[in-house]
């Protein structure tokens, strides 16, 4: 494809862009694309078809109609700023067919386009979502490999956690995150092993979405013994993260585990800060 390509725009950490609020109120639906607006995509002139794809972006998935056109005009070319503003849009009218598309571009050689495919991706899901992202997690780029770290999570692609861990192992620390939303008990324990190996906020990160999974994907023992882990590296940085985990810790949850954490917490207090950015001696 003939793209034209060009500098690409500074964009945010792949936690705040990839990651999403899953707790916030569903916004109003938006109503569905006029005629008028479908017209802009069908046009010849850059400009007309950036105002369409405003327009899409302004109804989300009410423009469901525009993502076959949107498509069509990716798969046979557009310069560079268009390129991305149309894998932005499909990424917001989140239409599952579109997937195969996006994938496309999420191994394209210009940078800018790979985030905006990645980013996209993660709302629009799908098997073909979850394919691109697991390549991306070796891409060359650390914000696409954090992008697509996080929106494996994201996609809940609990078959992706072996790679995922290679992916921590090489340093691409959201992959901690998504671990621990997806890892069954023998990984989840694999995740508790690298307490020591590798920074303590990295690791933290992911045992964090663990202890706040519900009983029926993590036991109480599981926790318990988690939090015993934990508290076993007696640091600053320790008592900080049980007390910010006691503060949002439910009322309605497991007095067993917020005993456990009360014990911990009481336990490191005044410990020195030590950032573990270093392995620790003797690890194993």
């Amino acid at each position: 494809m003939a793209l034209v390509l060009a500098s690409f725009l500074p964009a945010g950490s792949a936690f705040a862009e990839a990651k999403g609020k899953p707790g916030a109120e569903p916004a109003a639906a938006a109503p569905p694309l006029t005629k008028a607006s479908l017209a802009k995509l069908k046009s010849s002139d850059p400009d007309e078809i950036k105002a369409g794809l405003d327009d899409a972006r302004v109804s989300g998935k009410g423009a469901l109609a525009a993502a076959p056109l949107i498509v069509d005009l990716l798969q046979k070319g557009l310069p560079y700023p268009l390129t991305v503003a149309a894998l932005d849009t499909l990424g917001d009218i989140e239409s599952e067919p579109t997937s195969a598309t996006v994938s496309w571009y999420a191994r394209h050689r210009n940078l800018e386009i790979r985030r905006s495919a990645v980013k996209a991706l993660v709302h629009i899901k799908g098997a073909p979502a979850v394919k691109a992202l697991r390549v991306a997690l070796s891409d060359e780029d650390t914000r696409v490999r954090g992008f697509a770290a996080l929106g494996l999570g994201s996609l809940r692609a609990r078959e992706t956690v072996a790679d995922l861990f290679v992916a921590l192992d090489h340093k691409v620390n959201e992959a901690a995150v998504s671990i621990g939303q997806l890892c069954v008990p023998s990984a989840c324990e694999a995740l508790e092993g690298r307490l020591g190996h590798i920074p303590f906020d990295v690791v933290s990160s992911g045992l964090d979405q663990i202890l706040f999974r519900p009983t029926g994907e993590v036991s109480d023992d599981a926790k318990v013994r988690l939090i015993g882990r934990v508290r076993e590296l007696g640091t600053g940085e320790v008592n900080l993260f049980l007390r910010d985990v006691l503060g949002r810790w439910p009322k309605t949850w497991s007095t067993r585990v917020k005993q456990s954490i009360d014990q911990a917490v009481l336990a490191t207090s005044g410990s020195p800060m030590n950032s573990l950015h270093e392995p620790a001696s003797g690890g194993h």
